[in-house]
């Protein structure tokens, strides 16, 4: 077993788990947004008293649900892949296009959450808060950046699988 190897198979070992718990938490809040809306709906209709606010908690939750869902469905391999051009390489050079195609995306990724976590300390110094709720909108967004950045370790793991079945003979 090669160095390599070893290293893929130990990220598994750490990376699977915490990414269950947060596809696990967006499931949760999957779930609260759906019984909120029914709530919400529920009772603007039979007693005209709407949930305040429930359009910033569906709002936030939303952002949350998406970027918790991205591992869990990349480390999966739940993405659409188009392979019609590479379904006809060899596997190496499938396995080097891919690399390319993972390097590149693992780049933007990275820029995405360096990006955002600088955004995060411009709304925490702003002291940004929501209009309604008046709940500050920095941990949110610390969310989604944490989403973005475990969505970018899982397609790290994928782009070292790709150079493993790259280099191998």
């Amino acid at each position: 077993m090669s160095g390599l190897e070893i290293v893929i198979k130990f990220l598994y070992r750490i990376i699977k788990p915490v990414v269950n718990i947060v596809g696990s938490a967006g499931m949760v809040c999957l779930a609260a947004m759906m019984f909120l809306t029914a709530a919400d709906v529920f009772l603007r209709y039979s007693f005209n008293k709407p949930i305040l606010g429930v359009y910033e908690l569906i709002q936030d939750m939303l952002a949350i649900t998406v970027v918790v869902a991205l591992p869990y469905c990349e480390l999966e391999k739940g993405h659409i892949a188009i392979d019609t051009v590479t379904l006809h390489l060899s596997r190496r050079a499938r396995a080097i296009v891919n690399s390319i195609v993972g390097l590149l995306g693992l780049i933007v990724v990275s820029l995405i959450t360096w990006q955002t976590c600088i955004y995060i300390t411009i709304l925490r110094e702003s002291q940004l808060f929501s209009t309604v709720l008046l709940v500050p909108v920095y941990p949110i967004l610390a969310i989604v950046a944490f989403g973005i950045a475990l969505f970018g370790v899982v397609l790290m793991l994928h782009f070292l699988e790709f150079v493993r079945d790259g280099i191998r003979k």
